[in-house]
């Protein structure tokens, strides 16, 4: 690239970086009074229109400047994104990995010359000239264009490798872009989606600790707020502060209702915080008599302030590393205690949350923990189930399904990033196990017809009988759907949590593994509070187990459809009065501890 062109190109990344798409543009016009045919000039104009909206232009650009110089780093890339935008997977993936191959290549090849650049500085001992820097500045800038190139090109490839049942591949995806930005704010929250996404597989517990408390080390210039504990008193009325993004429509709002609606207004009093955007799920939650206060679009340190002039005492955060985290506010301490569950399954890793919500089916008190917090076991379940906020849910069909059909349905309608190859070789068992029996599989991956193919390829990879698999896009109905469902099989090791809870209250039998993680345990814990402990299995033989003997008693299996939903209701999964007694036992006992010290 000529030197020209590339003093040009350096502003514009930047400006790629800020979202300044005019002086994108404006770049590239320069670019092009140097040379018109410029692939630079070309692939700039082709990302300025894809930031835009303006695929069709965005893609004109690009092919325009790959005819110029077909293995244009840039050009590739925005081709890459116009894919994801046409929700073409496969093309979408194969292009992107290509991208961050050849980067990794071309990084590569700038840190060799600048080696052999500087052994042959020092071999011959000489003066550094005006050349040499000329040299070397023309090195770091194209290594900071290249790693910038790379790092879009790992966070666009996250997002595909994640929704195609690969999150593993997402996550190691997300940890290489955290260390490929200068800026701290944008690395912690990739390195949160990290480990948000190591969740979706096996790993022991001093691994999930040990790469969780690498996220406290984004915060170490964060100086947080003090509290004079002189000041407090242990048996006065407690400010408990909740903060999410997620008083919306989404999963954890299923959880919320019970924290508002029958809580000790005498020695409580209730301040929700909320970070995300609004709908009619919000407005249904404002409804409850607690004070509610719009964080939304502040800095974290401004958040912080708020929460802590608002005196809020107990601090409940019910996001952890899940999209949007609140845990950059948390990290200031606007809380003298601090406190994370119901919203995430394991620990934050950050210093300044002090416990976390579990229970002892989650979190046995024999077992070693992952945990930097100390755990906060509520009885029987750290979540109380309370549907109907979001939608209106569907009557049960009495009728369990294979009495219509004269043949046994499995279903599972968890998110495909859940499910990996040990787990379908359980379901393929099962189904050899159950003559005639079927699978559905319902999720947002069914809903393109890439993703069933890649759905489809990899279970026939498997020897998966395809005759008796349904493929099922996400659909607003999803819960009626539940009625074509003789038994859902969960899975492991990031268990359903809202999924396995609408499953039971439509009437349907979960078949869930209990895990060795807090993570692994959660549907365990929801089926032990729901009263159903029968469900659980132990290993994956008794998961295999369960699932086919429950098929063939068939009177038990009616009487689930039958009796479930009213069986939950009396249970203390849906107990909301017991369950925030529970928590504000737990509120004062740890409110006192800290007042004590």
């Amino acid at each position: 690239m000529d030197d020209k062109i590339l003093d040009w190109v350096l502003p514009a990344e930047k400006f790629s970086q800020d979202g300044d798409t005019q002086s994108m543009r404006t770049v590239a016009r320069e670019i092009f009074e140097l040379d018109k045919n410029s692939a630079e000039g070309l692939a700039l104009m082709a990302e300025a229109s894809f930031y835009q909206g303006d695929l069709q232009e965005a893609e004109s650009f690009a092919q325009y400047a790959l005819s110029v110089e077909p293995n244009h780093l840039r050009g590739r890339l925005v081709t890459g994104g116009v894919a994801i935008k046409n929700f073409k997977l496969k093309t979408q993936l194969n292009i992107l990995d290509a991208v961050i191959n050849d980067a990794h290549k071309e990084l590569k090849r700038l840190r060799a010359n600048l080696q052999e650049h500087n052994r042959k500085f020092a071999f011959n001992r000489r003066k550094r000239t005006s050349e040499d820097e000329k040299f070397e500045r023309r090195i770091d800038k194209e290594n900071f264009i290249v790693r910038s190139l790379l790092f879009k090109a790992l966070c666009w490839s996250s997002n595909g490798l994640y929704l195609t049942g690969e999150p593993a591949r997402a996550a190691e995806s997300l940890l290489e872009a955290s260390s490929l930005i200068y800026n701290d704010e944008l690395a912690a929250e990739l390195y949160s989606k990290h480990l948000f996404l190591k969740n979706y597989r096996d790993l022991s517990q001093a691994q999930i600790k040990e790469l969780a408390q690498k996220y406290n080390s984004f915060f170490e210039n964060t100086t947080p707020f003090t509290h004079d504990k002189k000041s407090f008193n242990a048996d006065k009325k407690i400010h408990v502060g909740y903060i999410s993004p997620d008083f919306r429509e989404h999963a954890v709002a299923n959880f919320i209702p019970p924290l508002l609606q029958n809580y000790d207004a005498e020695n409580f009093s209730v301040t929700c915080y909320f970070t995300g955007r609004k709908d009619s799920v919000t407005v249904k939650l404002k409804n409850f008599n607690v004070g509610w206060r719009d964080l939304i679009g502040k800095t974290p340190l401004l958040a912080a302030n708020i929460i802590a002039e608002d005196k809020v005492d107990i601090l409940v955060d019910l996001s952890g590393h899940s999209q949007d985290s609140c845990l950059p506010i948390l990290a200031y301490k606007p809380a003298p205690v601090q406190i994370c569950g119901i919203g995430y399954i394991s620990t934050t890793g950050l210093s300044a949350v002090d416990y976390f919500l579990s229970d002892k089916i989650c979190s046995p008190e024999n077992l070693p923990t992952s945990f930097t917090e100390k755990i906060l076991r509520v009885e029987p379940c750290s979540l109380c189930y309370s549907p109907g906020l979001i939608r209106e849910m569907p009557a049960v069909d009495l009728r369990a399904p294979f009495l219509k059909n004269g043949f046994i349905t499995y279903g599972s309608f968890n998110n495909f990033a859940k499910i990996h190859e040990e787990l379908l070789y359980l379901w393929r068992a099962i189904l050899e196990r159950v003559p005639n029996s079927k699978l559905i599989l319902k999720n947002k991956l069914c809903s393109l017809d890439e993703g069933k193919d890649i759905i489809k390829e990899k279970l026939s990879k498997m020897s998966f009988p395809l005759d008796r698999i349904d493929l099922r896009p996400y659909s607003p109905d999803y819960l009626e759907q539940y009625r074509e469902i003789d038994v859902a099989l969960d899975t492991y090791p990031y268990t359903g949590g809202t999924t396995t809870c609408e499953a039971l209250y439509m009437g349907v039998p979960v078949i869930t593994l209990r895990g060795k993680t807090h993570g692994a345990r959660f549907s365990a814990s929801i089926l032990n509070a729901a009263d159903i402990s029968e469900l659980i299995a132990q290993s994956p033989m008794d998961y295999i187990n369960k699932a086919v003997q429950l098929s063939r008693r068939k009177e038990l299996l009616s009487a689930y459809h039958v009796g479930l939903r009213e069986h939950m209701q009396n249970s203390a999964l849906m107990d909301s009065k017991n369950y925030i007694r529970e928590l504000e036992k737990i509120y004062r006992a740890i409110w006192k501890n800290f007042c004590g010290k």
